[in-house]
């Protein structure tokens, strides 16, 4: 139970922290920079999963066409 009291009583003291450096400008200009880092972070990260979507989108098509193929070649019932 301590270490959920130790644990809130921290994150406590950092947000009145962050409170407190956001007001000064070298906080603001920190802030902002992690800001922008993380922007750019999910900016990377969302580009790289639609292009790895796209990838998947395109072999599912081409797997298709493909069994569309064996399907029309076969004489197995569908």
């Amino acid at each position: 139970m301590s270490r959920i009291l130790w644990l809130i009583a921290g994150i406590v003291i950092g947000f009145v922290g962050a409170h407190f450096a956001n007001r000064t400008r070298v906080g603001r200009r920190v802030f902002d920079t992690i800001d922008q880092g993380a922007r750019e972070f999910q900016k990377a990260v969302v580009s790289g999963y639609r292009s790895r979507e796209a990838e998947f989108g395109a072999t599912i098509r081409d797997v298709e066409h493909a069994l569309d193929g064996v399907k029309s070649n076969s004489s197995l019932p569908e």
